[in-house]
């Protein structure tokens, strides 16, 4: 009997750059038992090349990758998602899509490093949204999700997304 692969879906306004991140992340760290997925409510068209960058210097694979409009995922014949979490506050406050399934939902904020001037300062605010999340994909898988009733499992996803990593 094969294990069950949990889908998520990473949402921030323009996906471009921490949704992406995050996507990459969940996928990798994830090894095999998470499928993610990044989407946005006014996607950008392209995703920043920073986070390319960051994503190319430590190894990550780029194949794929782009920068898309979270309607995709709430049309007919998308993938039914367990979780969504939204990774900017625009997101997190906008009117989403009724997403089929209803999956488990948190806000885990995380400041943009897009808009950071200067080079050396730009990768460091990469470097900082990448630890970030990867802190708090890690805290998320260690947690007994597939036995949590949905309450206790919302109130564990919203207290991962306030860590100060």
């Amino acid at each position: 009997m094969s294990e069950k692969v949990y889908k998520v879906l990473i949402l921030c306004t323009g996906n471009s750059a921490r949704s992406i991140l995050g996507e990459v992340l969940f996928n990798v760290l994830g090894k095999g038992k998470f499928q993610a997925y990044s989407a946005g409510s006014k996607p950008a068209g392209k995703v920043n090349p920073g986070a390319l960058e960051w994503l190319q210097a430590h190894g990550h694979s780029l194949e794929g990758l782009r920068s898309k409009s979270w309607d995709e995922f709430s049309a007919l014949g998308a993938p039914s998602f367990d979780f969504i979490f939204t990774v900017c506050d625009n997101a997190a406050g906008e009117v989403c899509p009724v997403w089929i399934g209803h999956p488990t939902t948190a806000h885990w904020g995380i400041p943009d490093p897009a808009h950071v001037g200067g080079d050396a300062a730009r990768r460091a605010a990469f470097d900082k949204a990448a630890e970030q999340l990867a802190h708090r994909i890690r805290l998320f898988m260690q947690l007994p999700f597939e036995t949590m009733d949905k309450l206790a499992l919302k109130a564990q996803l919203t207290a991962i997304g306030r860590t100060q990593d």
